[in-house]
């Protein structure tokens, strides 16, 4: 989907568009700009100088998401809202609203079931899709489906989309990139060396910044120099697995399949702090922010219908260094209270002394919650009353 949560804030704003717009800060249940709305006003009845501007933010906050108009000024995504005033001030901030962009999100993946039934969903967003069976699906290359798709999910939702066409996942993933927003590419076999060869390695999905930096390091800074080297120099410099696998991707090759059911590995949630807080100053404010997250991720695993043995913590220092600690326990759990005792023996095993950016509760090992294996008898319980002991010490 192009620019998602800001084309769904389009849709609720429609005099914003052509404006550079981020989305970032807190969750909000409640525009506050209706507070000032006419009797019988709308939201796109509010005049474009009553949203607040980045020039006037202060605080913490992240950027989840940038309209292209705001992206020309280098602004972006997981970029500090007050580093992006220094680039973008005039920009409009609107607070981000996860309820609204999974009710879309759901929308345009039930039109493309309707039409491609094999989908594979990777995350709000964005989706891939098995044309290999569909009625036309190989008419044009794939172009014809792709545009049917496009209207489709135009007409349903009011959004655009930006659509790959290729042999692989790997190359799809690549080729929904090229014509942004609201584009087709078409990429075929004989396409790799003209039109992957030339891109950054940084393009190829799996390659973050400290492979990428490496590579340059060896004067490897496209996929066609990749290519280039040897599959024994990349694996002797990169490691086994790593080093075959940019081998492959290298010369475009996937063969992962579009899995329609995927198992998550864990559930999370995090919250960046407005303002640093410490263990022992702030315990209170600290402790109910580590309980709501903790229920929060117990209401998550409930509704998906999991349940966790291994319950984690994650936190960011002022100094932006990261602690992660993680205990698994004798039974699944998706209890709320039970994760918050977890959790809390997992801080005991941190240092606690300087100020906290961001505090993350995590629980992994997941099963489905009516599974044999959930549902198998445990092992000996843990003493309550240590559990107890040990979180009273912390907040």
């Amino acid at each position: 989907m192009d620019a998602f949560y800001g084309s769904v804030e389009l849709l609720r704003y429609p005099q914003l568009k052509g404006e550079p717009v981020v989305i970032g800060g807190g969750r909000r249940r409640v525009d506050e700009a209706i507070r000032d709305l006419p009797e019988g006003g709308t939201l796109a009845d509010i005049p474009v100088d009553a949203f607040p501007r980045l020039k006037d933010y202060t605080g913490r906050g992240v950027i989840t998401t940038a309209t292209y108009p705001a992206r020309q000024f280098g602004v972006g995504s997981a970029m500090g809202l007050m580093k992006a005033a220094k680039l973008c001030p005039q920009a409009i901030i609107l607070p981000v609203d996860f309820d609204e962009y999974r009710r879309y999100s759901r929308a345009f993946k039930q039109v493309i079931l309707e039409v491609a039934p094999l989908m594979e969903d990777r995350g709000v967003d964005e989706v891939y899709i098995d044309f290999t069976h569909v009625p036309g699906g190989q008419r044009d290359g794939g172009r014809s489906l792709a545009r049917l798709l496009q209207k489709a999910i135009l007409d349903a939702t009011g959004l655009t989309c930006s659509i790959g066409v290729a042999p692989n996942k790997l190359i799809a993933k690549m080729a929904s990139e090229f014509e942004k927003p609201n584009g087709i590419s078409v990429v075929y076999e004989h396409d790799l060396q003209s039109r992957i060869w030339p891109l950054p390695c940084r393009k190829v999905n799996g390659i973050g910044p400290k492979a990428d930096e490496k590579l340059k390091r060896f004067g490897i800074e496209t996929v066609g120099q990749l290519a280039a080297h040897e599959r024994d120099w990349l694996i002797a410099n990169f490691g086994k697995a790593t080093g075959a696998w940019m081998h492959e991707v290298a010369w475009g090759r996937d063969d992962r399949p579009v899995v329609t059911e995927s198992e998550p590995v864990s559930m999370s949630r995090e919250t960046t702090f407005e303002r640093d807080l410490h263990a022992v100053r702030d315990r209170a404010e600290l402790g109910a922010i580590f309980t709501q997250l903790c229920e929060k991720v117990a209401e998550d695993l409930r509704r998906k219908g999991y349940v966790g043995k291994t319950i984690g913590i994650k936190l960011r220092y002022d100094d932006f260094r990261i602690a992660t600690r993680d205990q698994t326990i004798d039974r699944f759990t998706a209890d709320a209270k039970t994760i918050r005792q977890t959790g809390g023996q997992c801080l005991k095993r941190v240092p606690l002394e300087r100020p906290l950016r961001l505090l993350g509760v995590r629980v992994g090992a997941l099963a489905k919650a009516d599974s044999p294996e959930a549902l198998a008898p445990a092992g000996a319980p843990r003493a309550a009353s240590q559990v107890q002991a040990t979180t009273a010490s912390l907040f």
